[in-house]
């Protein structure tokens, strides 16, 4: 079964740390790029931090530049996404997406800005920033 499993939210004091994990089955983990996005429910869903290896950049939305970073274990086939000075803005429902490397039109600011992929959604993850 393709999937993306995710793990790693819960609650958390503002200028705090968190890790979200995303773990990929059923699929070749090295053929997909990953990007991370949150929702706060009653509003769209947002990109957060982005990669993509067609371009081999990485796109991070102004408001988690110097806080946010991706990492990925191909060993574990799992994606991460390190949050650092967390604020309570931050609190959302984190979701990560995995695109095939060879979508047409793929780089990493389209994909985290809403042009759509055929992308793997996991189930997401609620991140809770306490003041």
């Amino acid at each position: 079964e393709v999937q993306l499993v995710q793990s790693g939210g819960g609650l958390v004091q503002a200028g705090g740390s968190l890790r979200l994990s995303c773990t990929a089955s059923g699929f070749t983990f090295d053929d997909y790029t990953i990007g991370w996005f949150r929702q706060v429910p009653g509003t769209e869903r947002e990109g957060v931090l982005c990669t993509s290896s067609s371009d081999g950049l990485t796109y991070y939305a102004d408001f988690v530049k110097g806080r946010f970073s991706a990492s990925s274990d191909t060993a574990k086939k799992t994606w991460y996404l390190q949050m650092d000075d967390l604020k309570p803005e931050d609190t959302a429902t984190y979701y990560c997406a995995a695109v095939h490397n060879k979508e047409p039109n793929l780089n990493s600011r389209r994909l985290c800005l809403g042009y759509r992929y055929r992308e793997i959604w996991g189930q997401g993850t609620l991140v809770t920033v306490s003041s």
